[in-house]
């Protein structure tokens, strides 16, 4: 195999981002940082030894050489040192270096919320906040009622999925949230020592010694936990991985977002509109593991979080209200619950609120056994008299307020009696919706199956659209089930029958709102819907007849992914709308309609640019399509758009205040779904205020797009610009990847895609087949892999031929008048369109986290030397034609120029990334060239892990 690098590019234009002088206010980041990075030297010392911690910090400084001065000297240093370790020695530097990135994730979450806390004091109106939407929303002169009243229709949720991106283990995510507290704690002492300067009893200096002993621990703690996963991830793991944010985050932070909402708005009483969502035991596209036995447990342990969660804050609201009945009155309705309590305690007979409570947990606890087969921690007195559901637990609570709140106990609702009553308005007994998701064609097979053994169609998939769509419409038309009893159905047709009937299951113990989303993904045709409701009518899930009385329980959901598919989404629900009895059905059944857009595999499809306009097309034609449909009507099908966005720019990552506000007009209106996945879930939610913040921040854009989106879409040249843009980019796309010989193998030599398919850190298959074709490898490891390479072409490839195309002409000949003319159109756009300049701003984070001279690296590991170059080289040269073409259109030389938090991050994170990138194709090269033994592998997927860690938007 050759090692010849390609050219290396220029030192001017390889760092996307330049060195600067720290400010001021990120003194105590550093000083963390400092604080992080010596204990976990101290610990490696103390653990494995001075030479392996001097090894540590030789092949630190020489990448720090590498990256700031491009210094050949050292770049051959670092290479030898690092072919000369052992497999030994290089996992314990891999593990170094990345546990570092996992305790400078947590200084920088620390110094996020300490930067967000003095903005707070100060006054500073902070975008993406609830005081600074509500600010706008009363300049444009929306009244709080209207406000309240528009969230009573509204509909917004963060939905967590499991996808082979979070390489978090549980035990590392408990174990850093105990730094993470450590770390808080320690800014309170150094108030205190600010607040009490010169005084004799302060302690701080104590406390700070004692805190970084605890520190020391935790450290200690992390070096001896290990990083990976022995088996391959499991969907019960992912379960209990998702439930660890639950009982983090979601379960007390979410009834503060709407306390602080309902304070902002003057105490207006707000619906529940902002709920949780999870895709993880009911999503079984491309994943067998997925059946209705692991959506049977994901229920349950969904369940049982919520009712621990109710029976604690029970509990400790128990020890709160201690109210004596000879000295303050309860309402009667409050007396009948206590006297309704089979609490038989003498001590607690003068104590009404005490005496309800004891009998309310013990129904609660009741609940548990009835619904999971859980055993409540406590016991007054024994579980009894289980309630029928979530409403009329919720409506005992309102019992308690009430009275409290009449009988001069207003004082002792709000702090933990409030926040209880929203969690269960919130949460229910189900916790989080479930959604249902399953491919297309996998429907079209079981209902080829079903109608075959009735011995009404042999042969249902080679029948033509339009006739798929008359006997569907004919059978859902006809109240007969088709199943045959006793019928020798195939496998698959039994696991999705079973999936359906497990859903029906739940509603009738968890509630309705259990499931509510059955999304179909690779939607193509109209049948495609009809196939999923015939099979919701197969289990009684959708009952009656089409064309009289039909209600359907869960909501039909097309996910429209490549770019044709999205082209397509606005006649496909028209037709299906048309047919018979469809439209009458949506509005018997609750008359609203979801659409899912799907970011990952349209950018795979078409690259960036085309893929986020291609969603921007679909977005306005289908507003479009329902402002047509509910013209003249009396009720109004709600359309609910629910982006399927993934860590990564090229799969619809970024920012998502910015994200919301840059849809296209109308297509909020308080209706929203996203997707949260992969390692995004934890830097967003693992941190409990930082999760605050997050969700605060979806509810800031949501109202924001509902109530001060512009009129009218944008003008259309812009529109026309757009067009022109997104052909230009799809081609320069496809050319690299699709028709250039060779493309796949440069692919899978020059990323860690095959050893990522081989981590356990997903459930999921890599691909849906074993055949090496980008078009069947799953969109979030081909986003992965970039990623891990630090050429990231997913969020940015094809924008500067575009530009270039735009401005010069497909032949270079435009005249420089019009040159200059097209320029300043660009830059209007950039200034006026959000679209366009939250996708620019994505495109600038993507190239700033990008590194060509990193990149070469891995270049280095494809054998081919022409295809290495001819590869490399191309993206060399579009790489410096999309920076170039930021340049030109917003004015600035250095990427990220506007964003001075993610500088920062860069700056202070870089450094320590970059040698888990050396190692990893160090690694990587013995690997492939047969070294073949545990530690080898396990170096390499270590480095993935921290690499990830580092990068924080990778999958």
């Amino acid at each position: 195999m050759s090692t010849r690098r390609p050219a290396a590019p220029k030192k001017s234009q390889t760092r996307a981002v330049q060195a600067a002088r720290p400010r001021v206010d990120d003194q105590p980041l550093i000083e963390d940082i400092r604080l992080l990075g010596r204990i976990l030297g101290d610990v490696i010392r103390e653990q494995e030894g001075a030479a392996t911690f001097d090894l540590v910090e030789k092949i630190r400084t020489l990448s720090v050489s590498f990256r700031r001065d491009e210094d050949h000297s050292a770049d051959r240093a670092l290479k030898s040192l690092l072919k000369g370790l052992s497999a030994a020695e290089t996992v314990r530097v891999i593990r170094a270096f990345t546990y570092f990135s996992h305790l400078a994730n947590l200084a920088e979450d620390r110094h996020q919320i300490r930067r967000r806390a003095e903005e707070e004091r100060g006054g500073e109106a902070i975008e993406g906040s609830l005081d600074a939407a509500l600010a706008r929303i009363r300049k444009a002169g929306v009244a709080p009622a209207q406000v309240a009243a528009s969230l009573a229709h509204s509909y917004l949720s963060p939905v967590l999925t499991a996808h082979p991106t979070e390489v978090q283990r549980k035990s590392i995510l408990d174990a850093e949230r105990g730094i993470a507290l450590l770390l808080t704690q320690r800014d309170e002492i150094r108030a205190r020592q600010q607040l009490f300067a010169g005084q004799k009893d302060a302690l701080t200096p104590r406390e700070l010694a004692d805190n970084e002993g605890q520190l020391r621990t935790r450290v200690t703690q992390l070096w001896q936990t290990r990083l990976l996963r022995f088996t391959k991830l499991t969907v019960a793991d992912e379960i209990e991985n998702s439930l660890s944010y639950y009982e983090a985050t979601f379960l007390r932070e979410i009834p503060r977002v709407y306390a602080a909402l309902e304070k902002a708005l003057g105490q207006q009483e707000i619906a529940p509109f902002l709920r949780m969502g999870q895709w993880i035991g009911g999503d079984r596209d491309g994943n067998p593991n997925v059946t209705a036995q692991t959506l049977d447990y994901a229920l349950r342990r969904q369940c049982e979080l919520a009712l621990r969660h109710y029976l604690t804050e029970v509990h400790f609201l128990g020890g709160e209200l201690s109210l004596s009945a000879s000295l303050v009155d309860v309402s009667p309705e409050m007396q009948a619950l206590a006297d309704a309590s089979p609490d038989p305690s003498e001590h607690r007979h003068d104590e009404p609120y005490r005496r309800a409570l004891t009998g309310v947990y013990a129904r609660l606890a009741a609940s548990l056994m009835e619904l999971t087969g859980g055993v409540a921690a406590r016991h007054a007195v024994a579980p009894q008299n289980p309630y029928p559901d979530a409403q009329t637990f919720l409506a005992d609570l309102r019992v308690i307020e009430e009275s409290l709140r009449e009988k001069h106990g207003a004082a002792l609702v709000d702090q933990r009696l409030r926040p209880l009553i929203r969690a269960v308005e919130v949460f229910g007994f189900h916790l989080a919706t479930v959604d249902l998701r399953q491919s297309s064609d996998k429907h079209e097979a079981v209902v080829a199956d079903l109608l075959k053994v009735a011995r009404i169609e042999p042969s249902y998939a080679s029948l033509a659209e339009d006739a798929k769509q008359t006997l569907l419409i004919k059978l859902l038309e006809d109240a007969r089930p088709l199943r045959v009893p006793d019928g020798d159905y195939a496998p698959l047709t039994v696991s999705e029958l079973a999936i359906f009937a497990q859903a029906r299951s739940a509603h009738a113990r968890y509630g309705r709102a259990a499931i509510r989303h059955y999304i179909i993904s690779h939607t193509e045709t109209v049948s495609d819907l009809l196939e999923a409701l015939l099979l919701q009518k197969e289990v009684g899930l959708m009952r009656g007849t089409l064309n009289m009385d039909a209600v359907s329980d869960l909501i039909v959901v097309p996910l429209f992914e490549t770019i044709e598919d999205l082209r397509n989404a606005a006649p496909i629900v028209r037709a299906f709308y048309a047919l018979p009895g469809i439209d009458a059905l949506i509005r018997r059944s609750g008359a609203e309609q979801d659409v899912m857009l799907g970011y990952s595999d349209s950018n795979k499809d078409g690259g960036i640019f085309t893929s986020n306009w291609e969603l921007y097309r679909a977005g306005m034609s289908l507003v479009k399509l329902f402002d047509e449909f509910n013209e003249g009507q009396e009720q109004k099908i709600r359309l609910r758009m629910f982006h399927g966005r993934g860590g990564t720019v090229g799969r619809g990552g970024g920012p998502s205040y910015q994200a919301i506000l840059a849809q296209p007009p109308g297509t909020v209106r308080g209706q929203l779904r996203l997707t949260e996945q992969g390692e995004v879930i934890g830097s967003k939610y693992a941190n409990r205020e930082i999760g605050r913040r997050n969700l605060e921040t979806l509810v800031a854009a949501t109202l924001e797009a509902t109530f001060l989106a512009p009129p009218k879409a944008a003008p259309a040249t812009f529109l026309a610009t757009a067009e022109a843009l997104s052909r230009a980019s799809m081609a320069a796309y496809r050319t690299l990847v699709y028709e250039t010989p060779g493309f796949v193998d440069y692919f899978f030599g020059a990323t860690p895609i095959r050893e990522i398919a081989e981590l356990n850190i997903g459930s999921r298959p890599a691909s849906r087949n074993p055949q090496r074709n980008i078009e069947d490898l799953r969109a979030v490891p081909w986003s992965f892999s970039w990623g891990q390479c630090r050429l990231t072409i997913n969020g940015w490839y094809g924008f500067g031929s575009a530009v270039s195309a735009f401005v010069e002409g497909p032949d270079g000949k435009v005249p420089a008048t019009e040159r200059k003319e097209r320029i300043a159109l660009l830059q209007r756009m950039y200034a006026q369109w959000p679209f366009f300049r939250t996708l620019l701003s994505n495109m600038d984070m993507v190239l700033a986290k990008s590194d060509l001279q990193l990149a070469t690296r891995y270049a280095e590991l494809v054998g081919d030397r022409k295809l290495r170059q001819k590869v490399f080289g191309m993206i060399d040269a579009e790489w410096h034609r999309t920076s170039d073409a930021l340049t030109l259109i917003t004015g600035e030389k250095q990427r990220l120029a506007g964003n001075a938090d993610m500088q920062r991050s860069v700056r202070h994170r870089f450094p320590y990334i970059d040698p888990l990138h050396h190692l990893q194709v160090e690694l990587m090269r013995r690997f492939r060239g047969g070294e073949i033994n545990d530690r080898v592998q396990r170096g390499i997927h270590l480095s993935i892990n921290g690499v990830a860690a580092g990068l924080r938007n990778t999958g």
